[in-house]
């Protein structure tokens, strides 16, 4: 075998392990993104919406998350809601919580929350997170949402255990009494 075929063999196999390590790489960084994008979406809608439409609403719609749950948790007739098909009895479910959180928005929008109020950047970004994290918290304890999507395992761990739902539904509240002023 000629130094020029060696060569070009030798580049080759280094190409290929080059290659194999890339692609390797990038898939785990892929799944490890892909455990939160739900968690993630969730985030930038709730920052988009307060950087839109201002502080005062986003408070106002925090407060709301707690209403209309507390409203829904009580609802006389929850059990005229269909049970099977499981999307359509999730979808139902949140459609009803979402219907209670809008109406309690509104409502919370026009009497209860000043602009007056300030939330910086960072507790933004931290209030954004803890919502986001009580919804996917009422995914898995009160929606029933695993019967019809499987979260990864990261994801998993630190919401399906049933004495984290109590905290993770406390957070936002937590965090808007430290982070608004």
């Amino acid at each position: 075998m000629s130094e020029a075929t060696a060569a070009v063999l030798n580049a080759t196999q280094g190409l290929t392990q080059v290659n194999s390590l890339a692609t390797s790489t990038a898939l785990t960084v892929w799944a490890a993104t892909a455990s939160f994008v739900v968690l993630i979406g969730l985030m930038f809608f709730f920052i988009f919406f307060a950087r839109y439409v201002g502080r005062g609403p986003f408070v106002a719609l925090l407060l709301s998350l707690y209403a209309g749950y507390s409203v829904y948790i009580v609802f006389p007739y929850s059990q005229f809601l269909p049970t099977a098909p499981a999307l359509t009895a999730v979808g139902s479910h949140a459609g009803l919580y979402l219907f209670l959180v809008f109406t309690f928005y509104i409502i919370l929008r026009r009497i209860a929350v000043s602009d007056f109020l300030y939330i910086g950047l960072f507790g933004l970004l931290v209030l954004s997170f803890l919502a986001s994290a009580f919804l996917i918290a009422l995914a898995y304890h009160v929606f029933a949402v695993t019967d019809v999507y499987v979260f990864n395992n990261a994801i998993s761990v630190l919401f399906a255990p049933d004495q984290y739902f109590f905290w993770w539904f406390l957070s936002p509240a937590i965090g808007l009494f430290f982070l608004a002023r």
